[in-house]
């Protein structure tokens, strides 16, 4: 095993000098001064006034305890709970890069926005029962008699509506996977989510519009499921955590400028530990970088963030090393179709996942509904852009939805688009918590579909294991980076 020193003493601030630097914790790079020199030039020619100076308010600060790298609703939770369990308000400084501020390819906001605990593993049943807890109380400030709790209230602002839909998780399983369901459905109880299980005839007197021929079972989630409106909750958990102090900046992550340190395991392998100390951010629609200097880095970079722990040295080494794994996330692109049935369901849908892995479910009042279903390996679109292959759609989603519900075989396409997964290639499960080299670097990513529901919780996580070096209110110690190295795979058999 290796000894790692976790980080302590935030409410001391983490930031320290690194020996051999000039003041302010810097060292000597020229090219990252040039356009600060220019500037100063420019500044006292003849003929111009300080107040013609540029305004750099839109820059990152110099220091930061902690940069988070992604700012969506991942990235955003984790600076919540950093704020919220720090020792003492002010104790630690945050800041969010985020390289799209407009979010058009953030898989928040392309969210059909589900919750349910309808999983397999108790962890991710944990984190979606933390979840629902938190949405409800969403709206609460400290002190109020109702709630003990202060969650994304801000004073004098107006509240959130997330408009929660709890019309729950409609599971179908054929014969083969019926004995599985039942399974989840025992660990999902005891766990403390509330699940029924229906046979064909309770699921035709529940939901008559169903065609059940090759459902065996069904599971059917009747408390604190349904969907939620994503873009809501991006936007408050933003709003929040402005409001304590966190600091926000468009821009790109292009390096990470960090020290190594050999050392034996207790095998007598020798392995390199590496800290990193400077984040390099690109300033959008900018050739110029601006260096901050931190203690630690948190990876929320969704679908993207294997780039970003590429570019710490994760992966770096012989294969079949621990300095040679790689972080096994890759963005995947998915639809999502919406239609219009004024022969549909109604109202009381709940969102169906079907045996063939095709899922929908009610959008509005106006008899509209949207769905999809995820490929197989050999279907996987091109992630390269986000463009909606409609064929996709008239093949492999609509003949079975028209097969479950009859309805829909005259149903009309009115819209649709395509978002990434943060898909872990590994068991299509999160990755949380520190990497076991580069010392200073988190993860909060790999959730394959379902961070967005599990956003509160794992933030809480996260935030935890750097504040406190431990995992306090739900045990994440299965997501871990280490099981990619072991092989220890912990597989989630009901992602949608």
């Amino acid at each position: 095993m290796i000894r790692r020193v976790l980080p302590h003493g935030m409410g001391r601030g983490l930031l320290t000098r690194r020996p051999g630097t000039r003041r302010g914790g810097f060292s000597l790079d020229w090219d990252g001064k040039v356009s600060e020199i220019k500037k100063k030039i420019k500044s006292i020619l003849p003929g111009r006034s300080c107040d013609l100076l540029q305004d750099t308010s839109h820059l990152p600060p110099e220091h930061s305890d902690v940069v988070i790298v992604g700012g969506g609703v991942l990235g955003l939770s984790v600076a919540y709970w950093l704020k919220k369990l720090e020792s003492r308000r002010g104790a630690i400084r945050v800041l969010v890069v985020e390289r799209d501020h407009t979010y058009s390819q953030a898989s928040t906001g392309l969210s059909v926005g589900g919750i349910c605990q309808q999983f397999s593993l108790p962890e991710n049943i944990q984190l979606s029962l933390f979840s629902a807890s938190f949405l409800r109380n969403i709206n609460f400030l400290s002190g109020a008699s109702v709630c003990t709790q202060e969650y994304l209230a801000v004073v004098d602002a107006p509240p959130l509506d997330l408009r929660f839909n709890p019309s729950g998780y409609l599971l179908l399983a054929s014969e083969k996977d019926a004995a599985a369901m039942e399974s989840n459905v025992k660990v999902q109880r005891q766990e403390g989510a509330k699940v029924s299980l229906m046979s064909p005839d309770q699921l035709r007197n529940k939901f008559p519009w169903i065609n059940t021929e090759g459902v065996a079972l069904a599971s059917y989630g009747m408390e604190d499921e349904g969907w939620f409106d994503p873009w809501c909750l991006l936007q408050g958990l933003r709003r929040k955590v402005q409001s304590l102090g966190v600091l926000f900046c468009q821009g790109e992550v292009t390096r990470f400028v960090s020290s190594s340190q050999r050392m034996l395991t207790t095998d007598d392998k020798a392995v390199v530990l590496k800290r990193i100390h400077e984040v390099h951010v690109k300033m959008d629609r900018s050739l110029e970088y601006q260096p901050v200097e931190c203690a630690i880095v948190i990876n929320a970079a969704g679908a993207w963030s294997a780039q970003i722990a590429a570019l710490a040295g994760v992966g770096e080494g012989p294969p079949g090393t621990l300095q040679g794994t790689k972080l096994p996330v890759e963005p995947r692109k998915r639809y999502v179709y919406v239609w219009h049935c004024p022969q549909g369901p109604g109202l009381e849908t709940p969102l169906v996942a079907d045996t063939s892995g095709a899922y929908f479910r009610r959008e509005g009042l106006g008899s509209n509904y949207l769905g999809g279903r995820s490929p197989t390996e050999q279907e996987e679109p091109d992630p390269a852009n986000l463009e909606v292959d409609h064929d996709f759609f008239q093949d492999k989603v609509w003949p079975h939805l028209a097969l479950r519900v009859p309805a829909f075989e005259t149903l009309k396409v009115q819209s649709a688009w395509a978002g990434y997964y943060d898909y872990n290639t590994f068991d299509q499960n999160g990755v949380v918590g520190p990497h076991p080299l580069v010392v200073n670097m988190y993860f909060a990513t790999g959730f394959s579909g379902h961070g967005l529901q599990q956003a509160p919780g794992i933030g809480r996580a996260v935030a935890e294991m750097v504040l406190k070096g431990r995992f306090q209110t739900i045990d994440l110690s299965p997501f871990l980076f280490t099981r990619f190295y072991l092989g220890e795979k912990i597989q989630e058999n009901n992602i949608i």
